[in-house]
């Protein structure tokens, strides 16, 4: 097993390096027999990267402790599909399973209909290039395959912080959204080098880019739940440096999706793709190095050491190139740049709604990156926590949502203040009497109401958007509103199907200002018998039980609990002791509706009739997990819209230079 590991590295190298050099000999030479031995390379590469991946599963599954990744992360009696999913629990595996999502991405594309674009040689020696780092970073700082001196009788085990639903599907739906914004970083740099400035690269690599922004959220979302559920300290999102690496590219994806529609529809904002879609590639490599390098501390890295340094390498290599090409063609991309012709325009608003993610973005990268320019600066360490996030995001994000509920109601090229005025008069009232409303129900925060508010008037404008397009087809052509409402979103679904993310995006919105702002907080300790009241809930302690599962000590708080006056049922918060961990696990203990989470944390306790509780309110939280898959729902809707684009098939040795 050892040997056939690590050969399957070193052939991952040695083909990857070949793939490159055939490609470039086929593009210099016109000759097409090495354009196919390449992308035959790459075929290979998908073959050796899924048996090294299946060989890693074998050895994780069996239990073989004599390989330090599975001593390390594995133990007997760990269930099966934590032994599995330990596959991305460290450095090794998490590298190998990158790479092998390359190499898959890698081969799709290079046997895809475009196999014969001209663009298509030199997308796959980028991507060649990202592949033969991952399996040379394996190789010299981070084998999967690597043996232990003394074979333990037992592993160390999984982290019991990743023993949980959330940890197997969050990590590898966030390294699918990572790698996929490979792919249009490659047809960029390959359609510059091309001097190829129009828009069939993105036309090329739409539904690669809405991928890859579906995973990325979806690697965030489930980040979210993850960590409201499992870590114990009553939130969702800490604004710790991991889960800003993974936000970050979010964000400059989000802005380049908006970006290109301007670039296919009018021919403008050329400049701000091309940098838009670089960026967001290397801050994936900025995320991975970030969780690699052990430079900031997080509860999500994987600790220090070397590789982070070769992951810094790879990214200045990368940026620098990336630069270098962008300044070479930088007069071929400006030369036929359309200007936007008035600042009251769709166009003026989505280069706004650049402006805002992108700040949003940098104001992230400064608050995560701060220590480490304090400390070489100053010599002294200064961490920024969530205060620093909270109070300049808000107001950035604020904006956004005026932005997406403005957007829809302002016309192409030159808008008028009247026809605005005219579409925008309901969500307008909307917004305005849910504000009047808010403050006669005695909510307090002029912050949060002016935000909910705003949420309101963006909803509202989304649902007049179906509503007044349901109306005009059911006039026209004698529909029945259910027909009506599916030919009407069928015929356009990249623009309804945007909608229904941002419909999704509000009710996020609704849910992360409420239980920011008006969430309660009991820390509490109490007798036998005695009371925690909080909101409308009373909560009665009835004692500690101790017992054994699965090897594992188990203490847990019985909790009565009377809502409104009426019996609620029970909550149990735990203690969960392992035995392979010195530090108990927290399992939380959550009551949930449709409108607030009774969130329960036993902290400590001193014997088994006197216990410390930790005890929450959060209003709304469920609305994020509800706004989080409809966004999934819009962007699958959009994704699978709208006819194939038709390209250009030629030839890859006649392309022009």
């Amino acid at each position: 097993m050892y040997l056939i590991g690590n050969i399957t590295l070193y052939l991952g190298i040695a083909i990857a390096a070949y793939a490159i050099i055939a490609n470039i000999i086929g593009i210099k030479k016109q000759n097409n027999k090495w354009i196919e031995s390449a992308r035959g390379g790459v075929l290979s590469l998908v073959f050796v990267s899924l048996l090294a991946s299946f060989l890693l599963l074998y050895l994780l599954g069996s239990s073989q402790f004599q390989f330090e990744y599975v001593a390390a992360y594995t133990s007997l009696n760990l269930p099966m599909v934590y032994k599995l999913t330990a596959f991305w629990a460290g450095n090794a595996g998490s590298l190998l399973l990158w790479t092998v999502l390359l190499c898959i991405y890698a081969g799709i594309l290079v046997y895809s209909k475009e196999k014969r674009n001209p663009l298509m040689p030199y997308v796959s020696i980028i991507l060649l290039l990202n592949i033969l780092f991952f399996f040379t970073v394996m190789v010299i700082g981070g084998n999967p395959f690597a043996m232990t001196e003394v074979v333990p009788a037992d592993g160390k085990g999984l982290n019991p912080m990743l023993q949980h639903p959330g940890m197997v599907l969050h990590p590898i739906t966030l390294y699918l959204g990572y790698v996929g914004l490979a792919v249009p970083f490659a047809f960029a740099i390959g359609a510059l080098i091309l001097k190829r400035v129009d828009a069939e690269w993105i036309k090329l690599t739409r539904r690669w880019t809405i991928t890859a922004w579906l995973f990325l959220t979806l690697g965030n979302i489930i980040g979210g739940w993850w960590a409201y559920l499992e870590l114990g300290w009553g939130g969702y999102w800490a604004w710790d440096p991991v889960e800003n690496a993974s936000f970050l590219p979010w964000l400059t994806a989000s802005a380049f999706l908006h970006s290109v529609m301007i670039q296919e529809r009018k021919g403008m904002l050329k400049t701000w793709n091309i940098s838009l879609i670089i960026l967001s590639y290397i801050l994936t490599l900025f995320g991975t190095f970030l969780v690699r390098s052990g430079v900031l501390t997080s509860v999500h890295a994987f600790g220090s050491g070397p590789l982070g340094t070769y992951f810094l390498i790879f990214m200045a290599f990368m940026m620098l190139l990336s630069i270098y090409i962008v300044t070479t063609r930088y007069q071929l991309i400006k030369k036929d740049s359309i200007p936007i012709e008035t600042y009251f325009s769709k166009e003026s608003s989505f280069l706004l709604n650049n402006l805002i993610l992108v700040t949003g973005a940098f104001a992230v990268f400064w608050g995560s990156m701060y220590p480490l320019i304090s400390e070489a600066v100053t010599g002294t360490k200064i961490n920024v926590g969530p205060p620093y996030f909270n109070s300049v995001m808000a107001p950035i994000l604020l904006l956004l949502i005026l932005l997406m509920a403005v957007c829809p109601l302002i016309a192409w090229q030159k808008a008028t203040v009247e026809r605005f005025m005219k579409n925008a008069i309901w969500p307008l009232i909307a917004g305005i009497v849910s504000a009047i409303i808010l403050i006669l129900m005695g909510v307090k925060g002029a912050f949060a109401i002016i935000g909910l508010a705003s949420t309101v008037f963006m909803f509202a404008t989304h649902v007049q958007e179906f509503v007044q397009g349901t109306r005009a087809r059911m006039k026209a052509t004698k529909e029945n509103v259910l027909k009506a409402v599916y030919k009407l979103t069928r015929k356009n679904q990249r623009r309804y199907g945007g909608y229904i993310v941002h419909i999704g995006i509000a009710i996020i919105a609704i849910g992360v200002i409420a239980s920011h702002a008006y969430s309660e907080e009991v820390l509490k300790t109490v007798e036998t018998g005695e009371n925690i009241k909080i909101g409308n809930y009373d909560l009665t302690f009835n004692g500690l039980t101790e017992v054994t599962k699965n090897g594992n000590g188990i203490v847990a708080a019985d909790l009565e609990i009377v809502y409104k006056g009426k019996d609620a049922g029970s909550i149990h918060p735990e203690k969960i002791f392992y035995a392979n961990w010195e530090e108990p696990s927290t399992e939380v203990a959550i009551k949930t509706n449709f409108t607030e989470d009774l969130y329960v944390v036993l902290s400590s306790w001193e014997n088994r009739d006197k216990v410390t509780l930790q005890v929450k309110v959060n209003p709304f939280v469920t609305w994020i997990w509800i706004g989080g898959i409809i966004m999934v729902i819009g962007t699958a809707f959009a994704l699978i819209g709208g006819k194939p684009t038709s390209t250009r098939v030629t030839d890859p040795l006649r392309q022009g230079r």
